[in-house]
């Protein structure tokens, strides 16, 4: 099965995040099969990046976004209709 989820970038202390399309059995850094956006927590206000098409896509197919995968979606969907 297809997972969105995040896959940790950074250093110690100073993370970011891109969201990903991955098998769900991989690691959590492993390899993935597309990048559909970015996470970056240290940052203020809006702190993701995503292509909302791409994620649309792989939901369709079948992939199951993780709980803050889903609700950065949740939050950019509700941002591209007050646009």
């Amino acid at each position: 099965m297809v997972a969105l989820r995040l896959n940790r970038q950074g250093t110690k202390d100073r993370p970011y995040y891109k969201i990903v399309a991955v098998d769900s059995r991989a690691r959590r850094d492993g390899r993935y099969i597309e990048q559909v956006g970015t996470y970056d927590p240290m940052q203020e206000g809006v702190n993701f990046n995503i292509d909302l098409e791409k994620a649309e896509k792989w939901i369709g197919n079948g992939a199951q976004p993780s709980e803050t995968v889903y609700s950065i979606i949740k939050k950019a969907r509700k941002a591209a209709l007050d646009a």
